[in-house]
C-alpha cells in the first residue's frame, strides 16, 4: 500500500490548472524529488497535501487514512510537515527557542506555557538534542535572524522535525545558498531523515543534489505528472529533456 497517495487532485486558480487531476505516490522510506519548471505546479501539490490549501476534487491518503478535509494542524498530528522555500522563522527568537516552540506546538501546549518553558526540561534536552543532529548547538543561544542563510535552511527543516513527522515536505532546501553549502546542508538532512526512517518529498531546482539524493525523481509539467522513475531513467528521459531541463541540457 502506498504510504502517500493523492488521487484525481485538482486545484484551479481562475483559469491556471495549477494541479490538474494528479495522481501522486510515495512509498513508505522513499527519498522522491519533485521537479519542473516554474509554475509546474510542484508547489500548489505540496500545499494541498500539507493542508495549505483545500483541492478543488480528488483525494489524499495518508496511511490507509483520507485526509483531504484535515486542517494543517491535524496534518501535523497524523505525521505529516513541511519547511519552507522561504524560510518560517521567529528571528527574534533564538535558535533554540524556535525548535522548541516547535515541540511545543506538537505537544499541544499553548503558547503562554512557553514563557514558562523552564518548567519543561525534557523540551529543552529534545530541543538541544536536534540542534546537535543539525551541527547547529554552538548556534543554540543566536537569533534565529542573526545567523546565516545556510544555517537558516537548517534551521527551518529543524523546526519540522521536531514536529516528529512520518513524512516530511522539503521546499527548495538549498535554494539561496552557496554552490559549497548545498551538498553539506543535503548530506545533513537526508542522513537524518534516513536514518529515522522518514519519508521525504523534496522540491528542488538544482539538478545536481536532484540526481545524488534522490531514491525517485517525479517530474511535473502544466499541472500534470510527466514522468517518474529512478535518475538515470529521468536524465534519459527525452520528453523531461525537453520539458524541464532543455533540448541542451546533457
Amino acid at each position: 500500500m502506498s504510504y502517500l497517495a493523492t488521487e484525481k487532485l485538482t486545484k484551479y486558480f481562475g483559469d491556471t490548472h495549477a494541479v490538474d487531476k494528479v495522481d501522486f505516490v510515495v512509498g513508505e522510506g522513499e527519498v522522491v524529488s519533485l521537479i519542473g519548471s516554474n509554475g509546474a505546479g510542484k508547489t500548489s501539490l505540496v500545499n494541498l497535501c500539507s493542508g495549505l490549501y483545500q483541492p478543488d476534487s480528488g483525494r489524499i491518503v495518508f496511511r490507509g487514512e483520507d485526509v483531504t478535509k484535515q486542517s494543517v494542524q491535524d496534518r501535523i498530528k497524523a505525521g505529516i510537515a513541511r519547511s519552507f522555500q522561504i524560510v518560517n522563522l521567529f528571528d527574534e527568537l533564538t535558535v533554540l527557542d524556535n525548535v522548541a516552540l516547535s515541540i511545543f506546538t506538537r505537544e499541544g501546549k499553548t503558547l503562554w506555557l512557553f514563557t514558562l518553558a523552564d518548567h519543561y526540561g525534557t523540551i529543552w534536552d529534545e530541543a538541544n538534542d536536534i540542534l546537535r543532529q543539525f551541527g547547529l548547538e554552538t548556534k543554540a543561544q543566536y537569533l534565529a535572524g542573526g545567523i546565516s542563510q545556510g544555517e537558516r535552511k537548517l534551521l527551518d527543516v529543524a523546526v519540522a522535525y521536531a514536529l516528529k513527522p512520518r513524512l516530511l515536505f522539503l521546499d527548495e532546501p538549498t535554494s539561496g545558498v552557496s554552490t559549497r553549502e548545498k551538498a553539506p546542508i543535503m548530506d545533513v538532512i537526508t542522513s537524518i531523515v534516513r536514518s529515522h526512517r522518514i519519508t521525504a518529498v523534496v522540491i528542488e531546482h538544482d539538478m545536481d543534489i536532484i540526481f545524488k539524493y534522490s531514491d525517485r525523481i517525479v517530474v511535473m509539467h502544466q499541472g500534470v505528472i510527466l514522468a517518474s522513475g529512478k535518475p538515470e531513467e529521468i536524465r534519459s528521459n527525452e520528453a523531461v529533456k525537453d520539458a524541464v531541463f532543455g533540448p541542451t541540457h546533457a
